[in-house]
């Protein structure tokens, strides 16, 4: 299936937000994945930073969902998204070493549709492929602070250059630096290419490159200053977590990495003050 990856990542992209009872909420990014169960049958998935998640101490989220018009309007339309049963055990599935969750969620028939299928993923020798390289250039949309472009609900898209080298292959390097300013409510956001991205050194390539390359994760800050370059968590660790949905014991890839210097999570952790 052919897509404006762009356009569709906007309508498959949602903001997940927790009211805390003292006027502020905590907020982050999710998008839906079309990844058909082991049965075949269609599956949509939420997939978002596992500590967006771990940071909402209530069972039940909200999930940002739009709602199109007959005139051509949207409408806001937030809906309740069960994330622990009442037990308080986590009803989603997370990767044991990545910051990276998914969530299997009975979604409106518009944005089921709207979910985007996981072979947009990024796998293992994508990167190698398309030659990814520092100065690249990728979008990544988000809800900074929780403000979203529009009263309709639809994702902020911001852009920024790969500033880390090398980028691949995951397993040794697995995440890379975005340069673009990163806010609270931005963790769980896509990251992703698309032809228009790409530099005219690459232009020649007879397939264009559509891909999603991972999930935004964390920011850089040093000295209380933020440093203006998110952390961005590979989509091969999302293909993995998407995988234990139906195999807890799936394997997972292993990666001895030593954290960045001043990384600290760009989601949840922090509440937007409410409306």
């Amino acid at each position: 299936m052919a897509i404006d990856l762009a356009v569709d990542l906007m309508h498959a992209t949602v903001q997940l937000e927790q009211p805390l009872g003292d006027g502020t909420r905590t907020v982050g990014t999710g998008f839906l994945i079309s990844d058909p169960g082991p049965d075949g049958k269609p599956r949509t998935v939420l997939v978002t930073a596992n500590h967006v998640l771990a940071g909402m101490p209530g069972g039940t989220a909200r999930i940002g969902y739009r709602i199109a018009n007959a005139d051509g309007s949207w409408s806001y339309s937030p809906q309740p998204l069960k994330i622990r049963d009442a037990g308080g055990h986590e009803l989603w599935t997370h990767h044991p070493s990545r910051d990276v969750a998914a969530i299997t969620i009975t979604a409106p028939p518009e944005f089921a549709r709207a979910a985007i299928p996981k072979n947009y993923l990024a796998a293992d020798d994508t990167f190698t492929q398309y030659k990814v390289e520092a100065g690249d250039e990728m979008m990544a949309l988000g809800f900074p602070r929780g403000l979203a472009a529009n009263q309709a609900g639809f994702p902020i898209l911001r852009s920024g250059r790969v500033a880390s080298y090398p980028v691949a292959p995951a397993k040794i390097f697995p995440t890379f630096l975005l340069d673009f300013s990163v806010f609270p409510g931005n963790s769980g956001g896509p990251v992703f290419m698309t032809e228009q991205d790409r530099r005219s050194s690459t232009a020649n390539q007879s397939q264009e490159p559509e891909f999603i390359a991972g999930l935004l994760t964390q920011q850089v800050e040093l000295n209380n200053e933020r440093l203006e370059i998110g952390i961005v968590t590979h989509a091969k660790f999302i293909r993995e977590t998407l995988d234990r949905l139906d195999d807890p014991k799936a394997p997972v890839t292993v990666v001895a990495e030593a954290p960045v210097v001043g990384a600290k999570a760009a989601s949840a952790e922090e509440a937007a003050r409410g409306d």
